[in-house]
């Protein structure tokens, strides 16, 4: 199957958007009333120096919309001599209209006067008009590559949490938003600037759906800042979200990513930055804006850095405009974005499919939204895994239909599935494919068990559960001992896998064969995993949890799911393009248009390491053209090569 990695067409001299976030060090979000043409010529230029080819821009908009009817036409005066320093710099910029909250703190323009930003229609007109006017003053500077119409509206319109917007009245919003800027002659590409933080892709519903305002949007810009308890999980945060925000096929620009020097130690940022960039690129990303572009320290006593002083030192430069270690990567990124000539590559073609189920994004009849997350966390583990086994995956939506191409089908510690996505994997599995599916009792005790029919005859077994009563899990690991070969794994191995959960997630699934036959059995001699033939395919049951227990537990990647994975790659005859012997690194694969292979390898390890990729191709370094057997990796280092 294909795996997303759409490419956006931007103003031709910046290929691709590599860039920060910009506030000028001499007023953050006040800059404008304190501009200073050198200072900010002298900012971009550290920024050019590294790489970077853009920026995202801020109209503030209680200053630039000082009056209903009314623009400040020096304001507007000052950023046409920033977008002119963009031109001098050989760079581009992407204005960001609706400005009203920024880094923890919200600002109204003075005449708003609680006005609903999404609901009252006079309210709507006053911010299409200012969207319309700005466009029309500034849309054939050729700097301009680019338009969002607001910074995290869902934050700022209405708080989600509480009293959320309908996904309709926010789609007709962005709806008129987008035709402002085309009706004044913006022809460049248009988002929304949201973060990407509605349904499709947290599983919460804030009323920004991607699917919704696809029809209007030219790209999808995810803003990810979440934390995690596992470091792995945290290191493929971001390109994990992006895969999900690639719903539409709309091409995914990770629109805002950063740390604060505040809470990490500037080795560690480097880090981030350095795995948040090559992951977030494997997971289908075509253009990064890091948050951003400087510190503040001369801004302590003005609002938001006095109440949220970590924000002063978001910067990938300090104060002074010297880089930090992100910019550092940034610029190591840029040049291997420019040898592998990245806007003619794509993402290799994958045999493994990773399902999402609908109920993380369809609110459906007495559902819970409160299942969602378990979705997210079983899925985002998965993928972790997926990755330490070298094994590319695609994400397929249940919404959407079951991809038909794929040889293995992951639905991991999956409870809940619709009746014509069971019907369609029993139909895949016939016709050849692999489909495994962990079991999950949920975390809640409401209708515990699988959420779907015929669990029996799709994985050839007679569940053994009482109604209402989770079987639990009293061991502290789960010993997984194979009883025949399975794949790469041998007759009497044993994986073994951390237990986690709750009173009603914490649980297995007693099973007798009915068809099926056991390949693993647990510590107390039940059957842990069970291989059904049917039709030219099979299906793979495991009685466990394993990607719930997994994302419930802290410091567990790698944990020996990629295991798993591997054997069940093996068994389908799912493509592993490049092999890497440990599960601290993993492979993947870049094509080229003119057929040119780059393999890149990104190591979870703290440790330095030396590794033999093994591939259909001899790896070659990108810079001397050398070819190159044995790679060291540096502490959660990277490498890309080429195969030839």
């Amino acid at each position: 199957m294909r795996r997303h990695s759409a490419q956006l067409t931007h103003h031709p001299a910046v290929l691709p958007w590599l860039g920060a976030n910009f506030w000028s060090r001499t007023g953050g979000p006040l800059m404008w009333r304190d501009y200073d043409p050198t200072t900010v010529r002298e900012e971009l230029g550290v920024l050019r120096e590294h790489g970077l080819t853009m920026t995202r821009s801020f109209f503030y908009w209680p200053d630039f919309h000082p009056e209903p009817h009314r623009i400040d036409e020096g304001l507007c005066e000052r950023f046409r001599d920033f977008l002119d320093a963009h031109t001098e710099a050989g760079m581009a910029t992407i204005p960001t209209f609706i400005v009203g909250h920024m880094s923890g703190e919200n600002w109204d323009p003075a005449w708003r006067g609680g006005r609903d930003l999404y609901e009252d229609v006079w309210m709507v007109g006053r911010q299409a008009w200012f969207v319309s006017q700005m466009t029309r003053r500034f849309t054939d500077h050729p700097a301009v590559t680019g338009w969002l119409i607001t910074n995290e509206m869902p934050g700022y319109g209405r708080v989600y949490q509480v009293d959320p917007p309908s996904s309709d009245i926010v789609t007709a919003w962005a709806q008129a938003m987008c035709n402002a800027v085309r009706a004044a002659g913006g022809t460049q590409p248009v988002s929304l600037g949201d973060g990407a933080w509605g349904i499709e892709v947290t599983g919460r519903d804030n009323g920004f759906s991607l699917r919704e305002t696809a029809g209007y949007v030219d790209f999808v810009g995810p803003h990810v800042y979440r934390s995690d308890t596992d470091r792995v999980r945290q290191h493929h945060r971001a390109a994990f979200e992006c895969e999900l925000a690639a719903v539409t096929g709309a091409p995914v620009v990770l629109e805002e990513f950063g740390v604060s020097t505040d809470t990490v130690s500037a080795e560690n940022a480097a880090v981030y930055y350095r795995q948040t960039l090559h992951n977030s690129l494997l997971g289908g990303a075509t253009g990064w804006i890091a948050w951003n572009n400087t510190d503040y320290d001369d801004l302590w006593d003005r609002s938001p850095y006095d109440h949220h002083p970590f924000e002063m030192h978001f910067g990938i430069t300090d104060s002074t405009g010297a880089p930090k270690t992100p910019l550092l990567e940034l610029r190591s990124f840029a040049e291997v974005l420019r040898r592998v000539d990245f806007p003619r590559c794509r993402r290799s073609d994958t045999g493994a499919a990773l399902v999402v189920p609908a109920f993380l994004e369809r609110a459906y009849p007495y559902s819970r939204p409160a299942d969602r997350p378990l979705i997210f966390t079983s899925l985002h583990q998965a993928y972790a895994a997926a990755r330490a086994a070298d094994l590319p995956v695609g994400l397929t939506r249940e919404t959407d239909g079951l991809a038909g191409d794929a040889a293995l089908y992951l639905l991991p510690s999956t409870r809940q599935l619709t009746t014509r996505t069971r019907r369609a994997l029993e139909r895949r599995a016939r016709d050849g494919a692999t489909v495994y599916l962990s079991f999950c009792s949920g975390e809640h005790p409401g209708t515990r068990g699988p959420w779907f029919d015929g669990l029996d005859a799709l994985f050839g077994v007679e569940l053994q559960l009482s109604y209402g009563v989770a079987e639990p899990i009293e061991d502290d690991t789960l010993a997984m001992t194979f009883t025949e070969d399975f794949g790469p794994l041998a007759a009497g191995e044993t994986l073994r896998f951390p237990v986690a959960g709750n009173e009603d997630s914490r649980a297995y699934l007693p099973v007798v064969p009915r068809g099926a036959r056991v390949v693993a059995t647990d510590a107390h001699g039940r059957p842990a995993l069970l291989v059904h033939d049917t039709g030219r395919g099979r299906t793979v049951l495991a009685t466990y949890p394993l990607e719930h227990m997994a994302a419930r537990t802290a410091h567990v990647n790698p944990e020996q799911t990629h295991r798993l994975y591997a054997a069940l790659a093996e068994l389908a005859g799912a493509a592993r393009p490049v092999t890497v012997d440990t599960p601290y690194v993993g492979a993947d694969v870049l094509v080229h248009e003119d057929g040119r292979r780059f393999v890149w390898l990104v190591s979870q390890s703290p440790e330095a390491l030396t590794v033999r990729p093994v591939a259909d191709g001899e790896p070659h370094d990108l810079a001397t053209g050398e070819p190159v057997a044995e790679i060291g990796l540096d502490p959660y280092g990277v490498r890309v090569l080429e195969l030839i």
